[in-house]
């Protein structure tokens, strides 16, 4: 399904993005932005990562830091930079939208076909309900592709991301094909750079020494202008079974998975709504403190990805069926984004509410996570209020993807 948005405030084109880092975090945690020479690291899976990190940094200054992104399939290769060091710089203030108009929206795949995929996904968890290792969740992803006769200004779209103060907003450089375009190692359609842009509300793992911190979300509901409406929004999902059940899948599996690193882990504020612009959440803080702290945050947000928040339970059963019923491969979608430096202190993120740029194409993501009993389009529903704050960021109405989630939108 396809829509046309024209915004008469588009006129003219926005310039085109500059190259600015290979890696850009901004969030309540500060901003760093990769400066100065630049060397890739050898590509792998999670298995060579620690090993990789220590060459990285052998002959490094004091002040390197490495960065970039994990994809979502564990047996695919990151994609790493080593940075002399890292900064900050104001690129708030850049001018122009974001997407110049007219911009085409296509649902991929269209919403009745996810809507039952979802249906597939809940009848395969009924029947494996009660089976001492069967599936319990399972999360579903969809795509809308967005092409603008004019390139992206990543720096414009980044512009109004952070001016959500709840989430983390991010630029990484990604390597390979672009969206409908064949690229090279660092390039996108026309010349234009290929990045996983967007602004995340969840945090896989910060790490401090020997203290780490998860904050997990699962369980989400809409936000909506009306302060009566949104209330009640955040008050049906505190008390949805069914969200309470999934967000404890994401708990369990976090804590069982650090509990063996670690001298002592709790949550001690327990499950609180969060919410971002646009979303509500369901959230748990989970702190500890690691027995080596010399594991790189790189290292642990490996081992605890993918999470049944983006992935489901078992994960490597859940895996097998994500590959089975979603048509686009997620790349780095759902996987992690995030730096370290050399003592192997360092910040990662989830890689949800984000959009894959290159030149004038974007491709947005969002995923809900099915379990037994979900609604099918419920659930459709659910990812077309998560690319609302994309959508928002681009200068397109947030609603747009209701416009093409299909049934009762």
């Amino acid at each position: 399904m396809t829509i046309a948005l024209t915004d008469p405030r588009k006129a003219e084109p926005a310039a085109r993005p500059a190259a600015s880092g290979r890696f850009l975090f901004h969030g309540p945690g500060g901003t760093v932005l990769s400066q100065g020479s630049h060397a890739p690291i050898a590509p792998g899976t999670a298995e060579t990562l620690e090993r990789r990190l220590a060459e990285a940094f052998r002959d490094a200054g004091p002040g390197a830091v490495a960065g970039g992104a994990l994809p979502f399939r564990r047996d695919r290769p990151d994609h790493l930079w080593r940075a002399a060091r890292a900064g900050s710089r104001p690129l708030w203030d850049a001018p122009g939208e974001a997407a110049p108009g007219p911009v085409r929206l296509t649902s991929v795949p269209a919403p009745e076909i996810y809507a039952d995929a979802v249906a597939r996904a809940e009848r395969l968890l009924r029947a494996e309900a009660g089976l001492p290792q069967g599936l319990r969740k399972i999360v579903l992803a969809r795509t809308l592709a967005v092409a603008s006769p004019c390139p992206i200004h990543e720096d414009a779209l980044l512009a109004r991301l952070v001016q959500d103060d709840s989430v983390t907003a991010f630029r990484v450089g990604l390597p390979g094909a672009g969206i409908g375009a064949g690229i090279g190692a660092d390039g996108g359609a026309d010349g234009g750079t290929r990045a996983l842009v967007g602004a995340t509300p969840e945090l896989l793992l910060d790490k401090r020494g020997a203290a780490v911190l998860s904050h997990s979300l699962a369980g989400s509901a809409r936000r909506h202008r009306d302060t009566e409406r949104d209330a009640r929004a955040a008050a049906a999902l505190a008390g949805s079974a069914k969200d309470r059940r999934e967000h404890a899948m994401v708990v369990e599996y976090i804590l069982d998975t650090l509990a063996p690193l670690c001298r002592n882990l709790d949550c001690p504020d327990g499950t609180r709504l969060t919410a971002t612009r646009s979303m509500w959440h369901l959230g748990t803080r989970i702190r500890g403190r690691l027995r080596d702290d010399t594991v790189p945050a790189a290292v642990l947000a490996a081992r605890l990805h993918p999470t049944p928040a983006v992935c489901g339970l078992p994960p490597a059963d859940a895996a097998r069926q994500i590959a089975r019923l979603e048509p686009e491969d997620r790349g780095f979608y759902a996987g992690a984004v995030g730096w370290c430096d050399a003592r192997g202190d360092g910040a990662w993120h989830v890689a949800i509410r984000c959009a894959e740029i290159c030149g004038s194409t974007a491709r947005l993501f969002a995923g809900a996570g099915i379990v037994e009993g979900s609604d099918p389009w419920a659930e459709t529903h659910e990812t077309a209020a998560k690319f609302a704050a994309m959508l928002d960021a681009l200068g397109l109405p947030g609603d747009a993807a209701l416009t093409l989630a299909g049934k009762d939108a």
